[in-house]
């Protein structure tokens, strides 16, 4: 069953981000609070191609398949700070996320309230502008859009332009992706830092290009894009259900990689039912060429994250992220099927 996002809960705007992962996490679900599978898990995410693998695993049932009795409820949202008020507030266990809010969900509860125990996504984010912008110079005095203060494209583009000496010299603003690309067609924003489709949907129906691929930014081109948190308690108290969601989505992951044309099929039928539209061929294309799915979530890359949001000046210091992996059921899934296992570059203890 598919909600809409109408969580308005009451909490307090997220301003400090943190960063971290890692696998093998010698904190493993704590038998002692189990309670056999949940009754429910409710699930969240976002209609984005960046979100590939949870809108697979929905669409073809693989989380149903895994859960059994377990009744899987979701819930989309537009960008991750709204998530995790909805994760802080209890009303999500497990969540398809940003990396940049998923840090700022630890680092906001002090290390406690959530895991990162998966990656999903790499790559699939770029700075698109108006074909007269030739260089990130060139935008000065102008608008660019990105999808929410705080969320993973914004710190990226704050980052990026304090890099350049630019911060203050353009204006940010934050709006929902698909009022982006009505504001870039009407001429009201001359960028937009976004994942995709909406890169893809900008240089295709608003004329837009490329100037920066956020891959070209990263060692190696990987950067997570997505990756999946779960709420502590709810990890403890039900670990076989967040193991069955794990198998799920590693299993969305394995059949998207084996089938491609079917896999945007899926997508796109996905994305319809929750937005009332399909993409163009041309635009899925274009956009599942960008991402990689997959459950590394780079552990690597966390340290980098929580001091970009400094940089970005939406924290005022990076966060302490040790502790914030366990990776324990999904190391457990991946060696039940013979795969290699994610490594959590140390942060799995504090």
């Amino acid at each position: 069953m598919n909600l809409k996002p109408a969580v308005a809960i009451a909490l307090v705007a997220l301003t400090a981000l943190s960063g971290c992962s890692r696998a093998g996490s010698s904190d493993t679900p704590a038998a002692a609070q189990s309670k056999g599978p949940a009754g429910e898990v409710r699930l969240g995410y976002f209609p984005n191609v960046t979100h590939a693998a949870a809108l697979i695993g929905v669409e073809k049932e693989l989380f149903k398949k895994e859960l059994g009795s377990t009744k899987l409820t979701t819930q989309t949202f537009n960008a991750g700070p709204d998530e995790v008020n909805a994760l802080l507030g209890e009303s999500l266990d497990i969540a398809y996320i940003g990396s940049g809010p998923a840090i700022n969900a630890y680092a906001k509860s002090k290390g406690e309230a959530v895991k990162l125990i998966s990656g999903a996504t790499s790559g699939g984010a770029a700075l698109v502008t108006k074909p007269e912008i030739n260089s990130i110079e060139d935008l000065k005095g102008k608008t660019i859009a990105t999808p929410q203060l705080a969320n993973t494209q914004d710190v990226a583009l704050k980052k990026y332009l304090a890099g350049k000496n630019l911060t203050g010299q353009v204006t940010v603003q934050n709006v929902e992706n698909a009022q982006t690309l009505d504001l870039f067609k009407k001429g009201d924003i001359q960028a937009a830092w976004v994942p995709e489709p909406w890169s893809s949907r900008i240089v295709a129906e608003a004329g837009a290009k490329v100037l920066i691929d956020e891959k070209t930014l990263w060692e190696g081109g990987q950067f997570p894009t997505t990756v999946i948190i779960v709420r502590t308690k709810f990890l403890q108290e039900h670990p076989e259900t967040v193991e069955a969601v794990l198998k799920g989505h590693v299993a969305a992951v394995d059949w998207a990689k084996s089938n491609a044309d079917d896999a945007k099929k899926a997508v796109n039928a996905a994305l319809e039912k929750l937005t009332s539209k399909k993409l163009g061929d041309k635009i899925l294309d274009a956009a599942w060429k960008n991402i990689e799915l997959t459950t590394d979530p780079q552990a690597k890359t966390f340290p980098q994250l929580a001091k970009d949001a400094v940089t970005a000046g939406v924290a005022t210091e990076a966060a302490n992220v040790a502790g914030y992996a366990d990776f324990t059921l999904l190391n457990k899934v991946l060696q039940a099927q013979g795969k290699p296992q994610v490594q959590a570059a140390g942060l799995d203890k504090k």
